[in-house]
């Protein structure tokens, strides 16, 4: 969230900010009426808690001057003012929580160098690798190419759990696995940690990272306060929620594989054959607690980790910086990765890595101290990125490594993550 003070010195700038994401809003006029009347409220308390010290040493004095009536009326004075006083902070707690609440709701500002734009049509191209296939023959979409392999079933996925699920079997099971483990030593051969996270977290953690309360609806609930979670972005960052870092070990890169689960899997109409858009998916994310001055140098590093991932495979994308009306609640600056899907005669998302600033360790209240630097503690950087999401990286590669005969050629750097098959046939 952004910070109170902030908000209060630059209404100006929220409102900018706001206008420029299109459909955010925040209510100035409330804020400054609850920030008054906060102030109010703690001027009326130190005057009474004054009052209340002055009289509170003029009751011994009168008692020792035999004034017995009077130092009674000053203490029920002191008793009266007592009450006040307990009442008066009843209420700046109240209004104090719902001035927090309010700009918990206000989303990041869009650093300066994220470009102003309505909606995902104005993301502007950073670059490109690779050249999509022509193919010599017409090219089968993945959701026909994994019934017809044995690998995706559909049907059986809508009937054991409902719309927008699936199930995966015989070399789809296997690539998926071979996949995740893919991944995950990429990403620890190039120095970040590997985690295991839970998938159902808390209100708080998802506090912590800007799900609540915002989405609450996009998320899967199993009890009232428990939820499963979107992403281990969640879980990764909050790791070290209400801590303080040590500043020389910034800074911190964090992967985890996690089945992710979102209840709204996307907009109605959009992506809904396929595994593109679905309820539960499974993804590897990368999450950094950096320095502010490294944190847009950490944003460009994992921005190329998920690249990497993509070249390693041989598969076509690009990558995009989304504007100022696609970027997300808690980010600050973000780039998508997008892969070629013939299927679409497109590009698609795969990745988004995003700076979220501040915003999301003021939040979860992660520190960093650094005695060489500044006295005291600041809010550490938080940096998140999908490294990658693995069904469409199946999808990726069902579509662009198929062959005339309805086979599927291996990427050579997953042949040994898949017992050294080189090629995918239909099953018997």
């Amino acid at each position: 969230m952004l910070d109170i003070k902030f908000v209060r010195e630059n209404p100006d700038v929220v409102d900018a900010s706001c206008a420029s994401r299109q459909n955010a809003h925040w209510d100035r006029e409330r804020f400054f009426e609850l920030d008054e009347r906060r102030r109010e409220l703690i001027v009326e308390v130190e005057g009474l808690q004054a009052e209340r010290n002055a009289v509170s040493k003029e009751i011994g004095q009168l008692m020792r001057d035999g004034k017995r009536d009077e130092a009674e009326a000053a203490k029920a004075k002191v008793a009266a003012n007592k009450e006040r006083i307990a009442e008066l902070d009843n209420q700046r707690g109240e209004v104090e929580q719902e001035l927090f609440d309010l700009v918990a709701g206000i989303p990041n500002i869009p650093d300066e160098s994220v470009p102003y734009g309505k909606d995902d049509n104005d993301n502007p191209e950073a670059r490109r690798w690779g050249t999509p296939r022509e193919f010599d023959f017409e090219p089968k979409a993945h959701w026909d190419l994994g019934p017809e392999l044995g690998m995706i079933d559909f049907d059986r996925g809508v009937k054991i759990a409902g719309s927008r699920f699936y199930v995966l079997g015989g070399m789809g099971a296997r690539m998926e696995r071979a996949l995740i483990n893919f991944m995950i030593d990429t990403h620890a051969k190039a120095g970040f940690k590997e985690w295991w996270p839970p998938v159902i977290t808390n209100a708080a953690t998802l506090f912590g990272t800007g799900q609540l309360p915002k989405f609450e609806e996009d998320l899967y609930h199993v009890s009232p306060d428990m939820y499963l979670i979107p992403t281990a972005e969640v879980m990764l960052t909050n790791l070290h929620r209400d801590e303080v870092l040590d500043g020389d070990k910034l800074p911190l890169w964090y992967c985890a594989f996690t089945p992710c689960f979102r209840e709204e899997a996307g907009s109605a109409g959009r992506d809904t054959r396929g595994i593109i858009r679905v309820h539960e998916f499974d993804k590897v994310e990368m999450v950094k607690f950096a320095k502010p001055e490294d944190s847009m140098n950490q944003l460009e590093s994992m921005t190329n980790e998920a690249e990497q991932i993509l070249q390693t495979l041989g598969l076509p994308y690009r990558v995009v910086t989304l504007c100022s009306g696609d970027i997300g609640f808690s980010a600050r600056k973000t780039y998508d990765v997008e892969v070629w899907l013939p299927s679409y005669n497109n590009y698609k998302e795969i990745s988004s890595c995003s700076n979220c600033w501040d915003f999301q360790a003021r939040r979860a209240n992660i520190k960093y101290r650094d005695p060489a630097e500044f006295k005291g503690t600041r809010l550490v950087h938080t940096l998140n990125g999908s490294g990658l999401a693995v069904g469409r990286t199946m999808a990726a590669i069902m579509e662009n490594y198929q062959n005339a005969d309805g086979t599927i050629t291996v990427p050579e750097a997953l042949v040994p993550y898949m017992g050294g098959i080189e090629v995918i046939r239909p099953e018997d």
